[in-house]
């Protein structure tokens, strides 16, 4: 199974991610994670990106599609992936597809986490990080729970600047439409507890296999 996760920041995308993963034995790829992966292993593919890197530029769509197929055709991925974080836009939708057709794969499915913004304006701001452990509280307390040092909020885990993020980081309509259009979006609640989205999420790609 080749799937594509897609959500606003505090969708909770990035646990139900790792949870399918040790569930299916399906490779969790964060693009982040796969650049830094590859910077740090001196692949050819990493050296070309951490040239713009070092630059300050944005390594081009090409170029993380090709280290992307790199990485998935490795054992570890025999069963599947997870994509979380790519594509973000319509055109790297389309690149991705047209790429992974070439290589004779296919998105399977794209999982889409729909929460209103007033919920994800909750949940991320209400984000506090332990200055002495890194412990992370989802409400202001006065102490650390776990060491008694002080809890501080990240400059964007604040109101206004999640607000921001929200229109910038939510999945563009034009693209969702592309996996709608193609059959392969479904929309999950995000607003349920942990276990009720893994379940559907479970349920979802059920279907899609027996389809």
């Amino acid at each position: 199974m080749y799937l594509v996760l897609l959500g606003a920041p505090g969708t909770g995308k990035g646990t139900q991610a790792k949870i399918l993963g040790e569930r299916q034995g399906w490779l969790h790829l964060s693009t982040g994670d796969m650049l830094r992966e590859a910077v740090a292993a001196q692949t050819e593919l990493g050296r070309q990106a951490k040239s713009y890197m070092d630059a300050g530029s944005l390594v081009p769509d090409e170029l993380v599609i090709d280290m992307l197929l790199e990485r998935i055709a490795r054992p570890d991925a025999e069963a599947g992936f997870i994509l979380d974080g790519f594509p973000r836009t319509l055109a790297q939708a389309k690149a991705l597809d047209e790429a992974l057709e070439r290589a004779g794969k296919a998105i399977d499915v794209a999982l889409h986490f729909v929460a209103p913004d007033e919920e994800l304006v909750r949940r991320l701001s209400n984000r506090w990080i332990c200055r002495r452990c890194g412990y992370i509280a989802n409400r202001r307390l006065a102490e650390c729970p776990a060491c008694g040092g002080e809890l501080y909020q990240r400059e964007d885990d604040r109101e206004d600047t999640v607000r921001t993020r929200l229109q910038t980081q939510k999945p563009p309509a034009d693209m969702v439409a592309y996996y709608r259009d193609h059959g392969k979006l479904v929309e999950i609640d995000a607003m349920q507890p942990v276990e009720r989205v893994t379940d559907d999420l479970l349920n979802a790609i059920g279907r899609v296999k027996s389809a």
